[in-house]
Order: structure tokens, then C-alpha cells, then sequence
């Protein structure tokens, strides 16, 4: 009903409220009427409609400028696929044939297939404009079904993929370049660490050799070695660290986590510390394990960090002061190992840099040296084996540094074996029989070097290449009991006359030790990998050495021996 007066006629409310919902629904209709010819008309992306054939029906203005052509120019003439790359079509034809194991032929079918199947597909596909010119294409196409669910069309949706494509190259080129550029890096610090080496071995094997020479060297001679040999292995330090750091920066370094013997791990480097606290006159504690824990980690990388927090804690006691270590489970499935001080102690704000690359905490003009880089080394470390380290100090009493490391029950075939193993079979080889070693090296020093260990034993006979054909040569003809082998050579690298050895019968027994300057990680892991008994870096360790010359010559014992019975 009505209401009458001088206001405007109102409805009553169901007429009202039937007046208010056909003036929504106009006015929706006009919205979707709006956005559909905004859509068809839009120039930002193509639409193409086609027939249930593939003939296209409708080509929007997007499409127009896009591709150049007029709708009158392609409408029931053409198909999608005859504006791509007929190419990319036949490949695209392919691969489905093979994805679906049923044969698609190129053309259309190719493009709609998937969609005639109910299949989502967004395909990427060249396309080609009408004046020839090309530009990547993103196409998203869906079968256009009527009521009963027959198709009677397809809808192709596409855009412009130039600005990705642009930008995805861009990003090659960057990575190519960063890629390169940590390449070169890579290669400089290989050269340079080659280069400091090389000298350094030298300096090193002969004070090496001065110290146990015969007679005695006197007081005077033995404090200068001892100044040499402390300058030149501090300096070793500090390039292992430098390069340590670097491999560590640009994601090169690689480490063998696996169950260890921490008890292990432990004993050695209790043993390699003990010297040096006693100069110091520093006690040292270590613990006494009832249980044989394992740790996953790596068991070189876990020494190292180690041996710098026993070091620091050496270094930066007082005098008469005390260091203790000991092994906690701090939670379940984790260990923590405590290095515990009696030195000065650290404030909040120096704790808080501890960690940070060539921070010293202003102890740069004390007596200790060091480059602050051994903590930022540990730290990372620590944290590439999925451990923790921290510290907690108080001025005054001390600091104790700890590393968490994961437990595991799984036990390697070498855990708890140790290194000890290395030289296990020294000198076991005794005989009586002269033994021969070819060494094949083209630097004097360290060739004179090794005559010099060598001339210590009277077992042994020492041939000499100054080249790696050279070398190769020498093998065949004397046929020695062990190779000792540069890598850097002239003529061919140690690396591939190792591998003409070991591929030519009479010389494939004979054990190659690789004695080398280069000794980042990448190297010693591509000399092991390529066959060589051992890898030995520069500048040699005389135990070490000697330990290791002792097992090949006893390996090449074996097998010869083995040989011989077979005959």
C-alpha cells in the first residue's frame, strides 16, 4: 500500500524492498557488463577464442597489439598454433607424446590437448608477430564447454613474457659473472697458497733437519731453530686460516661429517697442547671418560677448533694459571666440550665482539701473536658440523669457552681407529733389503730436502726426476717401491703421469704419495680422488712423512710379497 502526501511516493516494504533488488541486479549487470567489455577489450593481454577445431573465433585488441594482426585478418582463418613458433609447436608435440604415451600430432592439438582433457596447462611458447618479429609468450588455455559438457571451444589467455625473460637473462649473466669471479678467487688462493708454501717448505724441512741433526746443534744454533721453526709455523698458521676463512666466504669449503671418537679427538689434542702450556707453566685438566662418546662432525675440523680454544686459553692465562676441559651433556642428544681459563677475563662489549673477523679486543700491540681471524674460523666451523659455540666470562676470574657438537650411536669403521694407524706399520718393512723411492720434482729445495731425510736412511735409495715425463720414464725402467710425487711439475702434472702409472701394468702396484704445495681442500680431495696413496701438503712434517713413506713401503712389501707366493 501506498503512502500518499507531499513527500515523494514510498512503497510499501515488499514493493520497496522488490524495487531495491532489480535496481542491484541492473546495476550488477552493468558492473559485469563493464568489466567483460574491459576484459575483451583490454590491451595488456590477448584473448583468442576458437571453434572446437581451433579455428579462431575471437581476437580480442590485446591480441591486435600483440601480434599486429586484425581481427578480420585471422578470425575463421587460422588456428593459435600458426602464430607460434612452428618449431616449438613440433617440440611441444613431442614431448607430450612421450609425457602421455599417446601421439600428439603439432599443431593445435598440441596446444589443447591437456585442456581438452580437463588438465590444468600454462605453457610458454614463442610467438610470432605478423611483420615476423618474435616475443616469449605465457599462454594459459581451458576448453570451453556447453551445458551437456561437450567442448565447443577453446579460451587462450596470454601475455607478454619479454620483461621476465629480460630479467631471467640478466640474472644468468650476474651469477655467470659471480660465478667466474669466485672461480678466479678460487684459482688465486689455490696459486697463492702454492706460492707461500713452496718457500716456506723449504725453511721448515731444513730447521727441521738442523734440529735432529748429528752432532747436536749447541745452545745458540738450537734457540735460532727454534725461533725459525716457531716464525715459520706460526706463518703457516696464519695462511691456513686466511685461506680457511676464504673457502669459507664463498661457500667452497666441504667438510666429512661422520661418527668420531670424541674421546679421541680429545687425547690428541691434549697431547699437541701439553708442550705448550708446560713452557708456560700452565697446569692442564683434561677428563676422564667412562663413556665412549661418538659425535657427528668432522673429525679434522673438530681438532682445529679445539686446539684454538685450548691455544687462547694458554695464551691469555696468568702466569701459573690453570686451564680444565671437560665434556658435559648439555641436553639429550648433545654434548658440550668446556675450555675453562684462570686469564683476565672479558667485559659484556668484548664478549660481544669475540667472534667478529680481525678483532683482537685491542691486544694488537701485546706480546701474543694472532690475527684475531681463529674464533670467526671456529665459530663457522663449528656451525657448519650443526654445533654451537659460545662463551661466558668474568672479568677478573676467567673465561670458558664451549662447543655443542650432535651425539650419535652410529658408528664409522674408522671411528676410534684415530690417526695413530698411520704409523702402525713404521719400519716394519726392515728387512735388510734396499728399498728405492723415486721422487719426481722440479725444485731444487725441496728436492735437496728430501735427499737429506732420505740420506738418514740407509735402507732406502733415492732416485730423482726433474719432470713429470721424465718421471713417468724413470718408474717404468727402475720399477721403484714407492713414488714420491709433486704435482706442479713441467711437462705434465703429477696428477696425470700418476694416472699413466697406474694405467700401465708393470708400474699400476707400485704406491704414489703426493708431496704438494696445493693444499686448499679442493685439491687434496681431486689428488685423492684421481688415486694417489696419500696426499702430503708442504711444507713437510718430517713424522708425518717419514710415518707415511713407512706405510707405502710397507704396503708396496705386501705386495710384492703376495705377488711372489702367487707365483
Amino acid at each position: 500500500m501506498s503512502k500518499k502526501g507531499n513527500n515523494p511516493v514510498v512503497l510499501d516494504d515488499g514493493c520497496e524492498s522488490g524495487g531495491i533488488t532489480e535496481a542491484r541486479r541492473q546495476e550488477a549487470l552493468i558492473k559485469t557488463g563493464a568489466l567483460q567489455t574491459a576484459i575483451l577489450t583490454s590491451a595488456n593481454f590477448s584473448i583468442i577464442a576458437t571453434d572446437e577445431k581451433g579455428i579462431i573465433q575471437l581476437f580480442n585488441v590485446g591480441a591486435e597489439r600483440l601480434l599486429g594482426y586484425t581481427a578480420a585478418e585471422v578470425v575463421n582463418k587460422i588456428t593459435p598454433s600458426d602464430i607460434h613458433d612452428p618449431h616449438e609447436v613440433m617440440a611441444r608435440a613431442q614431448a607430450l607424446s612421450r609425457e602421455l604415451a599417446i601421439s600428439i600430432t603439432p599443431g593445435f592439438e598440441a596446444l589443447a590437448f591437456k585442456a581438452s582433457r580437463e588438465i590444468d596447462d600454462i605453457y610458454e611458447l614463442t610467438y610470432i608477430r605478423k611483420d615476423g618479429s618474435r616475443f616469449p609468450g605465457i599462454v594459459s588455455i581451458t576448453a570451453l564447454r556447453d551445458d551437456l559438457g561437450t567442448i565447443i571451444g577453446y579460451l587462450l589467455i596470454g601475455t607478454d613474457n619479454s620483461a621476465r625473460k629480460q630479467f631471467e637473462l640478466e640474472l644468468h649473466k650476474a651469477m655467470a659473472i659471480a660465478d667466474n669471479a669466485n672461480l678466479a678467487k678460487s684459482t688465486f688462493l689455490s696459486n697463492m697458497s702454492h706460492e707461500l708454501r713452496t718457500p716456506l717448505s723449504a725453511i721448515l724441512g731444513f730447521a727441521q733437519l738442523m734440529e735432529f741433526s748429528t752432532p747436536p746443534p749447541t745452545l745458540s744454533q738450537k734457540r735460532s731453530i727454534d725461533q725459525i721453526l716457531k716464525a715459520g709455523w706460526y706463518l703457516l698458521e696464519l695462511i691456513n686460516e686466511i685461506l680457511d676463512l676464504a673457502l669459507i666466504e664463498s661457500g667452497k669449503l666441504s667438510l666429512s661429517l661422520e661418527p668420531i671418537s670424541l674421546v679421541d679427538v680429545v687425547r690428541e689434542c691434549q697431547a699437541m697442547v701439553e708442550p705448550q702450556a708446560q713452557k708456560r707453566n700452565i697446569s692442564m685438566s683434561f677428563p676422564r671418560f667412562t663413556i665412549p662418546y661418538f659425535v657427528k662432525a668432522d673429525r679434522t675440523r673438530v681438532k682445529q677448533v679445539l686446539i684454538n680454544l685450548l691455544s687462547n686459553a694458554i695464551k691469555y692465562n696468568k702466569v701459573g694459571g690453570t686451564v680444565v676441559v671437560d665434556c658435559v651433556a648439555s641436553s639429550p642428544g648433545h654434548i658440550r666440550i668446556c675450555v675453562k681459563d684462570t686469564g683476565e677475563g672479558l667485559a659484556a662489549d668484548e664478549v660481544a665482539q669475540l667472534f667478529q673477523p680481525f678483532n683482537r679486543l685491542g691486544k694488537e700491540a701485546g706480546i701474543e701473536e694472532g690475527t684475531g681471524i681463529g674464533l670467526m674460523v671456529s665459530k663457522r666451523l663449528v656451525e657448519l658440523m650443526d654445533g654451537v659455540i659460545g662463551v661466558e666470562s668474568t672479568v677478573g676470574t676467567g673465561s670458558v669457552f664451549w662447543i655443542e657438537l650432535n651425539l650419535t650411536s652410529e658408528l664409522h669403521p674408522a671411528a676410534g681407529a684415530g690417526e695413530p694407524a698411520v704409523s702402525a706399520h713404521a719400519k716394519t718393512h726392515a728387512d735388510g733389503r734396499l728399498r728405492t723411492l723415486l721422487y719426481v720434482e722440479d725444485n731444487p729445495a725441496n728436492l735437496m730436502l728430501v735427499e737429506d731425510l732420505i740420506a738418514r736412511r740407509p735402507d732406502i735409495r733415492l732416485l730423482s726426476a726433474k719432470d713429470g715425463n721424465r718421471g713417468v720414464e724413470l718408474a717404468r725402467s727402475s720399477r721403484p717401491d714407492v713414488i714420491l710425487m709433486d704435482i706442479n711439475l713441467p711437462g705434465i702434472s703429477g696428477i696425470k703421469a700418476m694416472r699413466i702409472l697406474a694405467e700401465d701394468p708393470s708400474t699400476a702396484h707400485i704406491p704414489v704419495i703426493a708431496l704438494s704445495a696445493n693444499a686448499i681442500p679442493r685439491d687434496i680431495e681431486k689428488g685423492l680422488r684421481a688415486g694417489f696413496f696419500r696426499y702430503l701438503t708442504k711444507p713437510i712434517k718430517v713424522n708425518e712423512f717419514m710415518d707415511t713413506l713407512d706405510m707405502a713401503l710397507y704396503v708396496s712389501k705386501t705386495e710384492a710379497d703376495s705377488a711372489n707366493k702367487e707365483k
